[in-house]
């Protein structure tokens, strides 16, 4: 073998090595680029997610595959089995489900906190809920009062009906209904007049304008928070979202749909 086919030979067997090791670079990239995150997200939390799911993809390198409903709701899917890799649902629900072994003690972290508010169709007069006794009046008028009786928002908003000494008056005026987005839509289609629930998911939703929020002291807060699976099938993208969600770039979007930021 003269000097020349022996160059060619070893010219040829580094454009192999340097072949393979970019096909299997290639390889793995397009493996995290289409690998799926599976998320159990609550509704409060939706207006937020949607909007960072771009940022969510690029900070974990994952596919992001959102399941939406109520925080409950979720809940009981995880319950019955459902496969997940992170919850980002309420902070009680987020407790209860690591209780039951079904989110990873110590990965529970706050994300945010939301209030409950007011809405009406779309181009509809706001009626006046300024005041607790505003508000008062504006539900004891209303002709139907729309809300999900499994949302985060419900046993506040039987609650604030017995405060202000209406439940057993506006009982008949409800109109409750589980699925999620429901509500809000009974709204935008006319078919209620009110809809109460957490600010953000009134206040992104087609069809449906906000009033405002609930007054005074009748107020409540609800706190979302993020937890890993259990039994994650991606760890460490479930890892890469929690801290992703925790960090600076999400404070800005919370405070754009309604929501306030962790401290």
């Amino acid at each position: 073998m003269n000097l020349n086919t022996r160059a060619l030979l070893a010219i040829a067997a580094a454009i192999l090595t340097l072949s393979a090791g970019l096909l299997g670079m290639f390889a793995r990239e397009t493996s995290a680029q289409t690998a799926e995150l599976h998320v159990m997200v609550s509704d409060g939390m939706k207006p937020v997610v949607e909007a960072l799911t771009p940022q969510i993809e690029q900070a974990t390198g994952r596919k992001f595959v959102a399941q939406f409903n109520s925080s409950k709701n979720l809940r009981d899917k995880i319950q019955a089995g459902e496969p997940f890799d992170a919850a980002i649902l309420t902070s009680d629900v987020v407790e209860d489900l690591i209780k039951q072994g079904k989110i990873a003690a110590g990965t529970r972290t706050e994300i945010s906190r939301t209030g409950m508010g007011v809405g009406v169709r779309a181009g509809a007069a706001k009626p006046d809920i300024g005041t607790p006794e505003a508000l008062k009046q504006t539900l004891l008028n209303a002709k139907s009062i729309s809300f999900n009786p499994t949302g985060a928002s419900a046993a506040h908003s039987y609650d604030m009906f017995a405060r202000l000494g209406i439940a057993d008056a506006v009982k008949p005026k409800l109109i409750l209904d589980a699925e999620a987005g429901r509500p809000q839509k009974n709204v935008a289609e006319g078919k209620a007049e009110l809809v109460i629930s957490l600010i953000p998911e009134i206040r992104f939703f087609p069809g449906v304008d906000l009033v405002g929020p609930v007054p005074g002291d009748l107020q409540s807060y609800v706190n979302f928070a993020v937890g890993i699976a259990a039994n994650a099938h991606d760890a460490d993208g479930a890892k890469a979202l929690v801290q992703f969600m925790t960090g600076l770039a999400v404070a800005p979007v919370l405070k754009a749909k309604g929501m306030e930021p962790h401290q």
